[in-house]
């Protein structure tokens, strides 16, 4: 199962279903096809929720970036740690 984490901090932020995963792909940019990182600010959150996103993975999202204005995530499978 996939899992996101906190780049800047390397904080596990949660467990994610491959469909979290692929909405988040087709959400945030990706610099190359191989991209796994992405960054995430409150105007980003914002358009997800309006874009219909799961409101479990949005909570997570929000929980991670706390008090901060962004944050650099990546998702990775979990088998990878």
């Amino acid at each position: 199962m996939p899992r996101l984490v906190r780049i800047d901090t390397g904080d596990v932020i949660g467990k994610v279903t491959d469909k979290h995963v692929a909405f988040l792909v087709a959400q945030l940019e990706e610099e190359n096809e191989d991209d796994q990182d992405y960054f995430i600010d409150k105007d980003t959150l914002e358009l997800m929720s309006d874009n219909g996103i799961d409101p479990e993975l949005l909570a997570m999202l929000e929980k991670a970036m706390g008090d901060d204005d962004s944050m650099d995530i990546a998702w990775e499978d979990d088998d990878a740690a």
